[in-house]
């Protein structure tokens, strides 16, 4: 029997790297390397256990990352934005990804589109960030890094991400109200949202993985549902047994919470609400449906997480 093709996964400790690698695993076609800056952490031994083979790289040591390569396959690549919030720090990462994948067959990239396709720098709607940027970790992504891919020549597939519906767990789960209710406040005023499980993501990738000759060079945009806040806020009552009442903030009100993502996640909602008719049709539901075997919907995932749900 001839030896698995290798799969090296960078970010395989974080929330979607770690959903990548444990699908792979799980599918069994592909082996796993599993990258990460400590090959001791809790979560790289997890990796262990599950059968990856895992090796320590720095996404700031273009050498680490070339031997972590050596001899895969593939990879799935991910840059953790918000380990630093920095635009700079983030395409450096990709650089440096880029310059070690030259030996790889296929590689798939998490990417976002850029924002200021629709709207303008100067457009004071949205704040601007680091003086060019309407939500950086969009914008890098698709207004400079994707392109690093094309002109290195790498066979790439591009996978554009949604919202997690692992962020509705804690930060972004409901909250108890003065008066004892359950409230949602996502500031997404009355659009969509195009929302996907990371164990989803991970699916989908695995399909990917598995059929390069229509994926290679291709742009996938990953969303199994597109709801409204009224439907997240229903998926909440079906789970908790309680009823949740959708309340958005304003994306001014969410911008002014302080925390340290208030501002880059402000802008980013603000973005899906008023730009939700450029973004839902660049993630086919149907398509994602197909790449996903088995998909959650959001209640399903919600039950399967109960536990999990941090009411605020």
């Amino acid at each position: 029997m001839s030896e698995k093709k290798i799969i090296a996964v960078v970010g395989a400790t974080g929330e979607q790297g770690g959903a990548v690698a444990r699908a792979l695993l799980g599918d069994g076609e592909f082996a796993v390397r599993a990258l990460s800056r400590s090959t001791e952490s809790a979560a790289a031994r997890k990796l262990a256990e599950l059968g990856a083979e895992v090796v320590q790289a720095d996404l700031y040591d273009v050498e680490s990352l070339r031997k972590a390569f050596d001899g895969a396959y593939g990879a799935y690549l991910v840059t953790p934005f918000f380990t630093h919030m920095s635009a700079a720090k983030e395409l450096e990462e990709v650089t440096n990804l880029v310059a070690a994948a030259g030996g790889l067959q296929h590689v798939v990239w998490s990417t976002l589109e850029d924002t200021r396709e629709v709207i303008a720098l100067d457009d004071d709607r949205m704040p601007t960030l680091d003086e060019k940027y309407k939500v950086p970790h969009f914008d890098v992504k698709g207004g400079e890094a994707d392109a690093l891919f094309a002109e290195a020549g790498l066979p790439t597939t591009y996978v554009r991400m949604s919202f997690y519906w692992n962020n509705l767990l804690k930060g972004m789960a409901p909250h108890r109200g003065a008066d004892g209710s359950l409230k949602l406040s996502l500031p997404m005023g009355e659009s969509r949202i195009s929302g996907i499980a990371a164990e989803d993501i991970g699916k989908a990738i695995v399909s990917v993985l598995k059929n390069p000759a229509k994926t290679i060079g291709e742009t996938i945009g990953l969303g199994v549902e597109h709801l409204t806040g009224d439907e997240v806020a229903a998926a909440f009552s079906a789970v908790l047994g309680e009823q949740v009442t959708y309340e958005p903030l304003s994306h001014n009100e969410f911008r002014a919470l302080g925390f340290r993502e208030a501002v880059e996640i402000g802008n980013m909602f603000q973005y899906y609400a008023e730009f939700d008719s450029h973004i839902l049709p660049r993630r086919d539901t149907g398509q994602t449906r197909e790449l996903v075997p088995g998909w959650l919907t959001l209640e399903e995932f919600l039950r399967a997480h109960r536990d999990d749900i941090v009411i605020g």
